[in-house]
């Protein structure tokens, strides 16, 4: 079994699905994330809210005590 970092680092400039707290989700390409908080950095993002898309964005910062999954 992959360590959840790991799973995470290989996701690297890949399509990574990113859910927050707030019911918010974020479709995008993983630019990159930090260790100890887990923020973070999608580029060519798509914001939606109940499966509504409501946003397209080119780069976006997630904050990890927010995410509540990310799925690669």
């Amino acid at each position: 079994m992959d360590k959840p970092l790991k799973i995470l680092h290989e996701s690297l400039n890949n399509r990574v699905i990113v859910g927050l707290r707030s019911g918010l989700e974020y479709h995008g390409i993983l630019d990159g994330y930090d260790v100890p908080h887990l923020n973070l950095v999608l580029k060519k993002a798509e914001e939606t809210l109940n499966k509504e898309p409501r946003r397209k964005l080119e780069t976006v910062i997630l904050r990890g005590d927010n995410i509540i999954y990310i799925s690669p």
